[in-house]
């Protein structure tokens, strides 16, 4: 008897730094936070921070 191995089908993940997080699925909660886990890179963070990158992300680098 063989171990059966995950199909290949799935989509590779990206790494942390190159995902923006477009797909996220809520992984924990407690009092004072909500943690989430990124469905494209596996990352896992307070769904405040996801927030915060969205904020980043719409500022224009005005300072460089």
């Amino acid at each position: 008897m063989t171990p059966s191995q995950p199909s290949r089908s799935s989509p590779e993940k990206v790494s942390p730094e190159q995902c923006k997080h477009p797909r996220v699925q809520i992984v924990s909660r407690d009092d004072e936070a909500e943690y989430v886990e990124c469905q494209e890179c596996g990352d896992v963070f307070e769904s405040s921070e996801l927030k915060d990158m969205a904020i980043e992300e719409k500022k224009e680098p005005d300072e460089e």
